[in-house]
């Protein structure tokens, strides 16, 4: 037995009939982890116990040999599987992804921030503020024109037309402050009128 070139157990089963014996030679290996594994076929010997004493051993050892090295391939294969795996281009990519989050530059999360909260209030038609939320583009220098179109776009939405045309009608004028000094003619006194009149 020593004699036997594998990796395992090797579990040997005798059946008696008579007699003629039947053995079972089944060849396992724990640490093998494919379970392709479990359809190889155990090695079964029949014959009288002379004929099984003299030719048992030589006829067992090379098929152990083989099994054992499939065994062996088998788990080595997984291993470097799970090896390439980790080091392809996609799995990396994946374990960037993940990172990044945890290592965001805090000037690139206060941009993204910024620019969420601009798209919001877009949505909502208030453009005036989401013009003045776009950050400056001398702060993102690598993003400036696309901020500077940005603003453009924006500006389109809610600046008055100097030639008598209307303003969009997504805006409403701003009015905050001239409900408080508005007067109109009527509320303004005549100069020859007196207070008492």
């Amino acid at each position: 037995m020593a004699a036997l070139k594998f990796e395992g157990c090797l579990n040997l089963t005798l059946k008696k009939e008579g007699e003629q014996l039947t053995v079972s030679v089944l060849l396992q290996n724990p640490a093998c982890g494919d379970n392709a594994k479990r359809h190889i076929p155990p090695l079964i010997l029949k014959g009288t116990p002379k004929e099984l004493g003299e030719g048992f051993f030589p006829n067992i050892a090379e098929p152990v040999q083989a099994t054992s090295q499939v065994l062996v391939n088998m788990e080595q294969f997984l291993k470097g599987q799970e090896e390439a795996k980790k080091q392809s281009a996609l799995e990396k990519k994946k374990a960037e992804k993940t990172e990044k989050p945890a290592t965001q530059d805090p000037k690139e999360k206060k941009y993204l921030e910024a620019m969420a909260q601009v798209d919001k209030l877009e949505q909502e038609g208030k453009f005036k503020e989401a013009w003045s939320k776009v950050p400056q583009p001398s702060d993102y220098p690598d993003r400036a024109e696309a901020l500077r179109e940005r603003r453009a776009s924006l500006s389109k939405q809610f600046a008055p037309d100097l030639f008598g045309g209307e303003q969009p009608q997504n805006v409403a004028p701003n009015t905050q402050e001239d409900d408080n000094s508005t007067t109109d003619a009527e509320a303004v006194p005549d100069e020859g009128q007196g207070a008492g009149d």
